[in-house]
C-alpha cells in the first residue's frame, strides 16, 4: 500500500509539475525572442527585426502574454523604422514601419488599456510620421489629433515613465519655445527621464518593458552636439556612458561618437589657429606681414 501511495504522489506531482510548465511556457518561448529583438535594435539589423517580429506571432492571441508580445512585434517595427532613419531608407519604407507599429501598439491596448508602454510607442511612431510627411500640412494636423489624446493618456497612467519622457524629450526638441519646447526643454526632460530609469531600474519580468537608461544618455548625447551651442564634453559623456551599458550598439558607437570626436578636433583646430585679423609682432617692434 505504502508504496501504491508514493507512486500515486509522484505521478500528481509530474503532472502538476507538467500544468505549471505549460502555463509558463508561451513566457519561456518569447522572451529569448525579445532580448533578440533588443540585440538586432542595437545592433542596427533591420532584417533581424522584421523576421523577429514574425517569430512573435504564434503568441500574439495567447491569453496570458498576447498584450506584451503585441506590444515587442510593435517594438521591432518601431526600431526597424528607427534605424532606417540612419541608414537613409526610402520614406516609404519608413512609414509602412511605422504604421504597421501603430496597428501592433494598439492591438496590445485592445487587450490591456493600461498597458502604458504601448501608448508611448504609437506616439512615437505616430510623431515619426507627421515628420514624414512635414510637407502635408492636412496629414501633420491629422497625426496631431491622433497623438493628443494618446499623449493624455500616458501622462495620466505614468507620466514620470522613462520611456515617455524619452519620446517627450524629443518632440520638445522640435517644438517652438512657446508650446513648452525647444533645446533647453527637451535636454531637461532627458534628464528627469534618466534620473528616473536609473531609480527604478531593470524590470524583473523580461516581456515588461524598463528600457530608458541606455536611450535616454544617448539622446543628451546627440542633444548636447546638436544644440545650438553644443556642449561637446557632456556629448561625449553622455555617449560613451550609454556606450558602457550597451557596447554593441552601432549607433552610438559608429556614428554618434565619431561625430562628437569631429566635433572636437574641428574646435580645438579653430582654437589654436591663429587669427588672421591679428598681425604677429617680431621681437624688435616690426609687424610682420
Amino acid at each position: 500500500m505504502k508504496t501504491r501511495i508514493v507512486a500515486t504522489v509522484g505521478i500528481l506531482g509530474g503532472a502538476l509539475a507538467s500544468l505549471a510548465g505549460g502555463a509558463n511556457a508561451p513566457r519561456e518561448r518569447v522572451a529569448p525572442i525579445i532580448e533578440r529583438i533588443r540585440q538586432a535594435d542595437y545592433a542596427g539589423d533591420r532584417a533581424a527585426l522584421k523576421r523577429l517580429r514574425d517569430d512573435l506571432a504564434p503568441w500574439a492571441a495567447d491569453a496570458t502574454v498576447g498584450s506584451r508580445v503585441r506590444y515587442w512585434q510593435g517594438f521591432a517595427l518601431w526600431r526597424r523604422a528607427f534605424n532606417g532613419f540612419n541608414d537613409q531608407a526610402p520614406a516609404e519604407d519608413l512609414a509602412a514601419d511605422l504604421s504597421a507599429a501603430v496597428a501592433d501598439f494598439d492591438a496590445a491596448l485592445a487587450l490591456d488599456s493600461k498597458f502604458v508602454d504601448a501608448q508611448i510607442g504609437a506616439i512615437s511612431c505616430l510623431s515619426n510620421l507627421a515628420f514624414l510627411h512635414r510637407q502635408d500640412a492636412a496629414a501633420i494636423q491629422d497625426f496631431i489629433r491622433k497623438v493628443g489624446p494618446r499623449v493624455e493618456a500616458a501622462n495620466h497612467l505614468d507620466p514620470d515613465n522613462p520611456r515617455l519622457l524619452w519620446v517627450t524629450g524629443a518632440n520638445r526638441w522640435y517644438a517652438p519655445a512657446e508650446r513648452g519646447g525647444g533645446q533647453t526643454a527637451a535636454i531637461a526632460t532627458y534628464e528627469k527621464g534618466l534620473a528616473e530609469a536609473r531609480r527604478r531600474g531593470a524590470s524583473a519580468d523580461p516581456l515588461e518593458p524598463s528600457w530608458g537608461e541606455p536611450e535616454l544618455l544617448m539622446n543628451l548625447g546627440w542633444s548636447n552636439l546638436n544644440r545650438s551651442t553644443p556642449d561637446l564634453d557632456a556629448a561625449g559623456r553622455a555617449a560613451e556612458s550609454a556606450l558602457a551599458l550597451v557596447p554593441s550598439w552601432h549607433y552610438v558607437r559608429d556614428i554618434l561618437l565619431p561625430q562628437i570626436r569631429a566635433a572636437r578636433d574641428k574646435a580645438r583646430g579653430e582654437a589654436s589657429a591663429p587669427d588672421p585679423s591679428r598681425k604677429e609682432k617680431s621681437s624688435c617692434g616690426s609687424a610682420r606681414p
